[in-house]
Order: structure tokens, then sequence, then C-alpha cells
């Protein structure tokens, strides 16, 4: 246990870089969607969101593997959160026509 407490700082650290970076993501979607000139969000917001999360990553690594490794897993982490409280829910799906799986 006294191994893992000062891999907290880092761990927390790549749970602030994956909010930042996929609830950007989130915001990117909902405002590009509604643009007029999509790809600018899309492209502009990949740039930034990756420069600042992989200068976190280098900055927090310092490096040690450990340190980038911690980071790593809070970020995963942050991801599947995010991932599950964005998920649309699902209304009435399509039933899956069997014919239309054969090659014709």
């Amino acid at each position: 246990m006294n191994e893992l407490l000062p891999l907290m700082p880092t761990f927390l650290t790549g749970v602030l870089l994956g909010g930042f970076f996929f609830g950007g993501l989130w915001w990117t979607v909902q405002k590009g969607l509604a643009s007029a000139n999509p790809a600018l969000w899309f492209m502009g917001s990949f740039l930034i969101r990756t420069a600042i999360t992989v200068t976190g990553f280098y900055l927090v690594a310092a490096g040690s593997w450990q340190k980038l490794l911690s980071c790593l897993l809070g970020f995963i982490i942050l991801r599947f959160i995010i991932t599950r409280f964005t998920r649309l829910p699902i209304t009435n799906p399509k039933p899956i026509n069997e014919e239309s799986h054969h090659a014709p």
C-alpha cells in the first residue's frame, strides 16, 4: 500500500486529463454537428486536446514508467465513466432481417 500512495497524484492527474480529453470530445461533437463548418471544429479540437493531453502525460511521467502507467490508468478509467454517462439510450432497435445477411 505504501508503494501506491506516491502514485495517487499521477493517477488523479490522469483522471483530470481524461476528463479534459473525453469531455472536450463530447462537447466538440455537440458543437460540431450543429456547426456550418464541422471539420474545423473536429480538427481543431483534436489538435488542441491531443497536444494538451500528451504534454500532460509527458510532464507527469517525468521519466518514470510507473508514473506514466498510473496516469494512463486514471485516463482510461475516466474514459469508461464518460462513455457510460454520455451514451444515448437505445429506443426501439430495428429487428435483424435474417435474409439480409446472405450473399446474392
